[in-house]
């Protein structure tokens, strides 16, 4: 069976769309091929790839990536995982399936806060909401993996 190609799409690429791409990957890597970019590209943030980390996800060789960056341009399937990215999806052919799942952005929710364990706590939050979500993919895509 071919894999199928999933591309998770957020604004920077830098938090949601590479923890969804690590834990994707750590679930379905016999199955699926995925992807992560950004609208734009702000680089790998350090609190993700330390959370992801503490769950056994490592990401830090992960890169930042655009669209346009990618090896690869044919996706089965388009994830979109915030509001920017759903509102400002570049074109992909009709038979691409683009979905959203949205989730909160930790960089946003945790700008004015100081204390570290208080910043990885929110990090750790949205970590754990996208490995549940990821467990569930072929749900959510409506297929069986």
């Amino acid at each position: 069976m071919e894999k199928i190609r999933i591309l998770v799409l957020c604004t920077g690429n830098s938090c949601r769309s590479q923890m969804a791409e690590g834990w994707i990957r750590h679930f379905y890597a016999d199955k699926v091929d995925v992807y992560s970019a950004g609208i734009e590209k702000h680089g790998l943030n350090p609190y993700a790839v330390r959370v992801m980390s503490e769950a056994g996800v490592p990401i830090d060789n992960h890169a930042s990536n655009t669209v346009d960056e990618l090896p690869v341009r044919d996706f089965d399937y388009v994830i979109t995982v915030c509001s920017n990215a759903r509102e400002n999806c570049p074109y992909f052919p009709a038979k691409v399936k683009v979905l959203h799942k949205g989730f909160d952005d930790p960089p946003y929710l945790t700008r004015d806060m100081e204390d570290e364990e208080e910043i990885l706590s929110v990090y750790r939050k949205v970590r754990d909401e996208i490995r549940d979500f990821a467990s569930s993919l072929p749900e959510f895509l409506g297929i069986s993996l």
